[in-house]
């Protein structure tokens, strides 16, 4: 029996034959990256590939001296003894599915991906593109059957009723969602010419916009909030920003104001309840349960490696199914943990 193309070791998901790891929690020689979110996209490595339009982001994380290196999808790149490509995944800008194929055999190592449905358009990534594989590595954040999605449409509307009530109280709206990714689809979905107020962004927020915009994303303007920024004279605004500013004295300068807080957690009503806010949107960037088997399934794998997130419900489930499936412990977060990028 041939080796597996991808195993576990203490640095992070490591490819042998390529010699390279895939999104490393320890430092490592040469790094390939799915996406820029924190807990893949770590300091430290001595070299990183990863698709070219994440670069600006990963730049904003790592800092200058980092060796940063891009290639567009679909791109093809000989590394050692197999051969790689990076794949759209969904989830943010930039985020890849790593392909790995030696000898004919096909490994795709998904990293987190969001499967959109009827009524989901994302204008600020690529959306997610199945790969044929013979072993798919899939994410599991949100691997239970009690996370199922509405079309992000209505959630949208959802959250644009919310702010106009807001507006008509004389209250502005304070929607936390997380900097990179979450933060500018809110904006591009609700930043429209008939809004009810005008949009304002927290500082953490508008950094990562600006990578966004440097990589082609055509983001709407947005007023960044400084110390000089007037609310008071201003009616009905919707300020985004990561959900570190939540009870802050950042968010008290705001004035009378209702919050939200947009993420697939706000599906079970105790996350709403401990999250202490008086709205909860379900609005997220990984893939629902629906999601996950309609992207396993179309991967076409026979065996199927599931990581961070529920992995057992998911593995269960697969193996119930004829698939050969198992879980893979790894020190990636979860969209919860993302929240931690914070007010930086």
């Amino acid at each position: 029996m041939a080796a597996d193309l991808v195993t576990r070791r203490p640095q992070g998901l490591f490819c042998e034959p390529g010699g390279f790891y895939i999104d490393p929690w320890l430092p490592v020689e040469r790094a390939l990256i799915t996406h820029a979110h924190g807990d893949h996209c770590r300091p430290g490595h001595g070299a990183y590939l990863a698709q070219r339009d994440a670069l600006g982001l990963m730049r904003a994380r790592l800092g200058d001296e980092a060796l940063l290196e891009g290639i567009a999808y679909g791109e093809s790149r000989r590394i050692g003894e197999v051969t790689v490509s990076l794949h759209p995944a969904g989830h943010v800008l930039g985020s890849a599915q790593i392909r790995i194929e030696q000898r004919g055999e096909v490994w795709v190592v998904a990293g987190d991906y969001f499967v959109s449905g009827a009524g989901d358009s994302n204008p600020t990534c690529a959306p997610f593109e199945p790969v044929r594989c013979e072993v798919f590595i899939s994410e599991s954040t949100f691997g239970l059957p009690i996370y199922r999605w509405a079309p992000q449409a209505e959630v949208l509307e959802e959250m644009r009723a919310w702010w106009a009530g807001c507006a008509a109280e004389g209250r502005h709206a304070l929607l936390m969602g997380y900097s990179l990714g979450k933060a500018q689809r809110l904006l591009a979905g609700l930043a429209t010419p008939d809004a009810p107020g005008p949009v304002l962004v927290h500082p953490a927020v508008a950094r990562l916009n600006a990578a966004y915009r440097e990589a082609g994303v055509a983001l709407p303007a947005a007023e960044t909030v400084t110390p000089e920024t007037k609310f008071k004279a201003l009616r009905g605004a919707l300020v985004i920003a990561p959900p570190a500013v939540q009870d802050s004295r950042w968010a008290r300068a705001l004035g009378p104001h209702s919050d939200a807080f947009a993420s697939g957690w706000m599906r079970l009503r105790g996350a709403r309840r401990r999250r202490s806010v008086d709205r909860g949107f379900v609005f997220s960037d990984h893939a629902d349960w629906p999601g996950l088997l309609a992207a396993i399934a179309a991967s076409g794998a026979r065996r199927v490696i599931v990581t961070h997130g529920d992995e057992d419900a998911l593995v269960r489930y697969l193996g119930e199914r004829g698939l050969a499936a198992e879980a893979l412990a790894t020190e990636f977060g979860d969209e919860a943990q993302q929240g931690a990028e914070g007010a930086a």
